[in-house]
């Protein structure tokens, strides 16, 4: 059993709080399409492609990412700006029009408000005023307070999750360490962030489609089994000499019971911090 007491739950947002992946690459293809098309790329994106590719990365990710892949050495520093500000306010757009909760979680959060266990934040790639408005919409803002945190925003350098400088930046600013806190994450990129910052994770698959939440089960599981073996040239720098992965366990449906059940098994599994790494 480990001896770390967990005291705070790190909540990413899209697709683990509110069911907005959908709408947000529904927005980020119309633009993506739009860039692709001012620089005669003959490449067009569905929201779907772009989810499957990019889940869990910000709009700042993944445009840097498209720009690399497709050669856009023309697109300055000050054009993705003004793009990820166009982004940002259309994707608010579709939130304010149709966002919903993830199914279950608001009863989660109620309870785990009331019992008083838990200091609650969000840690999100997002921009903080979509976060925001999110959280806002679907009446969770109360139980976080000002305790939200985006990688978009918050850092004097601007980032995207699977570097795991929001989760240190998060847990600096509340003044915790990483192993007193447990992530809750749905995608690779998310989980991968939060293991490298040496943060147990509760990896949510209930916002896939039934067909393919055992493929991500899969993938979240393996995530610290990857990070453990690519920083296995530098064990001797770290306190963990066996390369034990950070824990994660698999949650596949918000409800209570079930949560709880996730951070008694987390509590449970060894755990030896590695010295945190940035990508």
């Amino acid at each position: 059993m480990s001896d770390h007491k967990i005291t705070t739950l790190l909540f990413d947002c899209d697709n683990t709080l509110v069911l907005s992946e959908k709408l947000a690459f529904e927005a980020c293809a119309k633009l993506a399409n739009e860039i692709l098309d001012q620089y005669h790329i003959p490449v067009h994106y569905t929201g779907h492609e772009l989810f499957t590719k990019f889940v869990g990365q910000n709009f700042r990710g993944m445009m840097t990412a498209l720009k690399t892949e497709h050669s856009l050495s023309e697109l300055s520093d000050a054009e993705l700006n003004a793009c990820v500000a166009r982004e940002q306010e259309a994707v608010i757009d579709k939130i304010n029009e149709a966002l919903e909760p993830c199914v279950g979680v608001m009863d989660v959060l109620k309870d785990l408000a009331n019992s008083k266990r838990f200091e609650l934040a969000v840690v999100s790639s997002s921009a903080l005023k979509r976060v925001q408005a999110s959280l806002e919409k679907v009446g969770m803002a109360g139980y976080f307070g000002d305790r939200v945190y985006s990688a978009a925003t918050s850092l004097d350098k601007p980032t995207s999750k699977p570097d795991p400088a929001i989760y240190l930046h998060a847990c600096r600013v509340m003044g915790k360490q990483p192993s007193e806190c447990v992530a809750i994450e749905d995608s690779k990129s998310g989980t991968t962030s939060a293991v490298r910052a040496n943060i147990r994770t509760v990896g949510y698959v209930g916002s896939y489609e039934s067909t393919e939440q055992k493929e991500m089960t899969g993938i979240l599981t393996e995530v610290a089994a990857n990070v453990a073996d690519q920083d296995k040239a530098a064990q001797d720098k770290h306190p963990n000499p066996d390369g034990l992965p950070i824990p994660i366990v698999i949650m596949e449906q918000w409800s209570t019971v079930e949560f709880e059940s996730c951070l008694q098994a987390l509590e449970e599994k060894p755990y030896v911090p590695f010295l945190p790494k940035t990508v």
